[in-house]
Parts: C-alpha cells; sequence; structure tokens
C-alpha cells in the first residue's frame, strides 16, 4: 500500500512569489527550477492526470508528471474530457479558496445557496461591527438613495445604542459575573448577539470560501442569474479571480435560459392560476406556529427499522418488513436502542437513519436563517423577506428598555421597503433588519436531523435557533418516537442517552 500527498492548496502569495522566481532567469537557474512551466502552478494539471486513470495502467505519480510536463495538452485534455465527453468529476480535484469582502448579508445569502462548499464567515455574534454596508445599484443615483442612506445611519446608531444600552444592563443587573473576565466576556457577546437583530440586510460581510472547480463554475453560472446586480457581480468577480489559473475547467459561467427565466416564468404561472394576491403574504398563520412539520415519513420508526434488518442481513426488503412485523415493542425498541448504543456526542447515527424524512414550513428571522443555511445538506427551499410576517424581538430588548427604539427602526424600514419594492421589488430586503423574517422550507432526514440537534440545541446556541430548533425537534419525536430519541443537544446528549439506551 501506498499513500502519496500529491499536492495542497498553497496561499496565493507563495503561488505569485514562485512564478516570479521561475520567470526570472537567473533566479531559476541559482535554485535549479528552471525546468518548470510558471504555467504549471494550477490545479488543473491534478484534473488531468487524475482523469487518464481510468485509461492509462501507468502510476498515479508518472501520469502527475506528464501533466505537469506539458500543462497546454493537460489543458486541452481537460476541456476534452470535461466538457466535450461531459465527465464534470473531474473538475473537482481542482480546488479553490477564494477570500470574498465587502458584500451585503443579503448576497451572503445568495452565495451560500451552494449546499457543496465551505464557508467560514465574519460572526455578527462575536465582531462588533463598524459602519460598514453597501448602498445596492437598484437604489444608488435614484430619489430612494437618500431615504435609504438615512435608514442606514439609524440601523448602525440603533445597534450602537443597543449595544450600549445591554452592556449597561448587564453590568447593572449581573455585577458578580461583570466582575469575572471569563464572564465578561460572555455578557459581551450577548450584547452583541441581541443588538445585531437592529442591523439590516445591507451591512457588509466577509467569508472565505472553499469550492471545487465543477462546484464553483455552477455557482457563478447561478449567480449570473440572479435579479440582484450585488449578486451578478459577485459571481463576475469570482470568475475572474480564477479565468487565468484554471482555463480550461471553469469555462460556461453565462447565465442560463433556464435560471434567468424561469422563475418569472413561474410567478406568471401562479398568478394566472391563483391571482396576484397568491403571491403576497397574508401574515403568520393563526396560532403564530412559525414551526410546522408538514410532512413526514408514513410510519418513519418502521422504515428505519425495516432500513437496519435489511443493512444486517441477507434478506431483501419485504422480507424484512415481515420481520419487523413479528416484532413486538420491545424489542423494536432493543433493536434501534442497539443501532445507537455506542454512538458518541461528535458521532452521527448510521446511514439508515437517512431514509425517514421531515419537511418543515418555518417562519424564521434573518439573524436566524444565516444560521439554518449552515445546514447545507438539507433542502432548503426561500420565499423572499415580508414584513407581514413580523419580527423577531430578543427578550433582552423589554429588559434594556429597547422595545420602543426598536419598534420605531422596525417601522422606517418597512416604510423604505415599500418604497423600493414600488420601483425595485428584488432590492426591497436590503432596507429590512436582522430582526424580519421569511418563510422558508426545509427538508431533510432524520440523520441530518440529528446533526442539527447537537448543533442547535445545545446550551451554547444562539437563542434563535435554539428556539426554532426545539421545536422542530419536538415535532420530529412525535411522528418518530424510537428513531429520534437521541436528538439533543452535545451538553445534554450524555445524561440524554443514560436514560434512554438500557
Amino acid at each position: 500500500m501506498k499513500v502519496i500527498l500529491a499536492g495542497h492548496n498553497l496561499d496565493q502569495t507563495i503561488i505569485s512569489r514562485f512564478r516570479e522566481t521561475l520567470q526570472g532567469s537567473e533566479c531559476a537557474s541559482d535554485t535549479g527550477l528552471e525546468s518548470i512551466d510558471p504555467d504549471a502552478l494550477t490545479p488543473e494539471t491534478l484534473s488531468a492526470a487524475y482523469a487518464r486513470i481510468s485509461r492509462d495502467p501507468r502510476p498515479v505519480p508518472e501520469l502527475r508528471r506528464d501533466a505537469l510536463g506539458d500543462v497546454a495538452a493537460a489543458r486541452q485534455s481537460n476541456r476534452r474530457i470535461v466538457f466535450g465527453f461531459g465527465h464534470a468529476s473531474v473538475a473537482e480535484h481542482a480546488v479553490f479558496n477564494l477570500d470574498i469582502l465587502d458584500i451585503s448579508r443579503l448576497a451572503m445569502e445568495a452565495l451560500e445557496l451552494t449546499r457543496l462548499g465551505s464557508y467560514t464567515e465574519k460572526s455578527q455574534r462575536y465582531i462588533l461591527l463598524e459602519r460598514d454596508f453597501i448602498v445596492p445599484a437598484e437604489i444608488a443615483g435614484t430619489t430612494l438613495e437618500r431615504d435609504f442612506r438615512r435608514l442606514l445611519a439609524q440601523q448602525q446608531d440603533g445597534y450602537r445604542r443597543a449595544y450600549q444600552a445591554l452592556i449597561d444592563y448587564y453590568r447593572r443587573t449581573q455585577p458578580s459575573a461583570w466582575a469575572s473576565q471569563s464572564e465578561r466576556r460572555l455578557l459581551e457577546g450577548a450584547a452583541k448577539e441581541d443588538a445585531r437583530y437592529f442591523l439590516g440586510l445591507s451591512t457588509t460581510a466577509q467569508v472565505g470560501v472553499t469550492l471545487n472547480a465543477r462546484i464553483l463554475e455552477s455557482t457563478i453560472r447561478r449567480l449570473a442569474a440572479d435579479p440582484l446586480e450585488e449578486v451578478r457581480r459577485l459571481g463576475a468577480q469570482m470568475h475572474g479571480s480564477v479565468a487565468d489559473t484554471a482555463p480550461s475547467l471553469v469555462r460556461y459561467t453565462d447565465a442560463t435560459p433556464h435560471r434567468r427565466e424561469t422563475p418569472a416564468a413561474m410567478r406568471a404561472s401562479v398568478d394566472q392560476l391563483s391571482g396576484p394576491g397568491a403571491r403576497q403574504t397574508t401574515g403568520v398563520d393563526t396560532g403564530d406556529r412559525t414551526v410546522k412539520l408538514v410532512s413526514a415519513s408514513p410510519n418513519g420508526d418502521d422504515l428505519l427499522l425495516t432500513a437496519l434488518i435489511h443493512q444486517h442481513s441477507q434478506l431483501s426488503w419485504r422480507e424484512s418488513e415481515a420481520v419487523l412485523r413479528r416484532l413486538d415493542e420491545g424489542r423494536r425498541r432493543c433493536l434501534v436502542e442497539e443501532s445507537l448504543r455506542r454512538m458518541e456526542v461528535h458521532e452521527t447515527p448510521p446511514r439508515e437513519f437517512e431514509l425517514p424524512g421531515f419537511t418543515f414550513e418555518l417562519i424564521l428571522s434573518a439573524s436566524c436563517f444565516a444560521q439554518l443555511k449552515r445546514h447545507r445538506m438539507a433542502s432548503l427551499l426561500c420565499q423572499p423577506y415580508a414584513p407581514g410576517l413580523g419580527v423577531t424581538i430578543p427578550d433582552s430588548f423589554a429588559q434594556a428598555g429597547l422595545l420602543d427604539s426598536f419598534d420605531q427602526l422596525r417601522k422606517q424600514s418597512e416604510e423604505v421597503f415599500a418604497k423600493i419594492l414600488a420601483v425595485s421589488p428584488q432590492a426591497a430586503a436590503y432596507a429590512l433588519t436582522n430582526a424580519h423574517r421569511r418563510r422558508v422550507v426545509f427538508h431533510l432526514n432524520a440523520r441530518e436531523l440529528y446533526h442539527l440537534s447537537r448543533l442547535r440545541l445545545d446550551e451554547h446556541a444562539q437563542w434563535d435557533i435554539r428556539s426554532l430548533a426545539t421545536e422542530m425537534i419536538r415535532q420530529a419525536q412525535e411522528r418518530m418516537p424510537l428513531g429520534m430519541m437521541l436528538a439533543a443537544g452535545k451538553h445534554d446528549f450524555d445524561a440524554m442517552k443514560a436514560r434512554a439506551v438500557q
């Protein structure tokens, strides 16, 4: 057996300096690097080499040497294999890290709709923000810009005042905790966490992104079709950042008619079938249920148990179902317990848990949505933000005397929203705050729901997403009590396991 490190990501600064060394003949000669082609500083050669594995019997290191020795041929091979033959998975061997700065929270949501990517984002929970925001192209230079800038200043001022008011409240009501350096940091974090509900979706953010070439190309093509100018520009700049480095792998980046035209066509169809009012929210449903389990696999526990029997036998699915019908309630529970008995807090349930599924309709704040979208292996369908769905207000606002000032800001944000909506509907959400809500459909399997529970029911989880997740898990456990018996936060997992698994 051999395991060989074929390559890894390098900081672009190092690559640039190395390229300069290669291009400077005297320096390259001094270092013995004159035989290396500067164009070989690309991940394309790895894709080209790995593409040959299926048809070339030579060892992989030899295939890599060939690709490095003739970059032009490697690129031609990539174009033929990836785009000619349609073997797009070859492009997945090339991986890119992108620094993305100074985009709005709204654009960040559009970017992170790409599921198979890695994102580490500047957090509004942990960082005290400066007065950073963008004025979108749809508003800049119009008669609305003055009102919009005034609103942004009010949101930023409200954020700073709220942070200070919360700090003063914690200092006054929890003097012993404030005297402790570690506990004071927690209180300061809580103040930042709640004050951000004053901030708007035009507040700027930054993120580190890792995408392979195949997913990067798909993302750029999706962003190119977005109705927001900022998002389209983001896609174009992402393409520009890699165009010279990987021209053979990231090629088709223009918006397609399918991406660009289908949403409007679908809205027209809905209007025709149901009337234009069908696209306007009627507000939160009676009972203010912001979490609804609208669909779940019928007999989810039976589905899970049949899968467990099937996986650990040589029985057909029908024969496994017959075995299950012979089991009493105690033996059914024992079988699920056995599948979970050895699971530790950082582990996931077996893959059999992926068969039962849950579909939720959720009404949640922008702040909560920013956390929910991190669970990218789920299916997430989003309606636009809608003031008619109300706002989510931290309990601390009442305690610190912030309710009136926040309500005033909410009204001002919604007034500007309405003005923008009349002339540029897609850009109206830039005026709303982190507290404003949207309605989404969230579909995931039981295994992924376990993952969500570990993170979002934990005692360190932010209160907004924790409240949402608590209700999601409660409703899922009603429908699937055996399979979801250990859905708990990290802090509570061991105790729950000790109670549930005999």
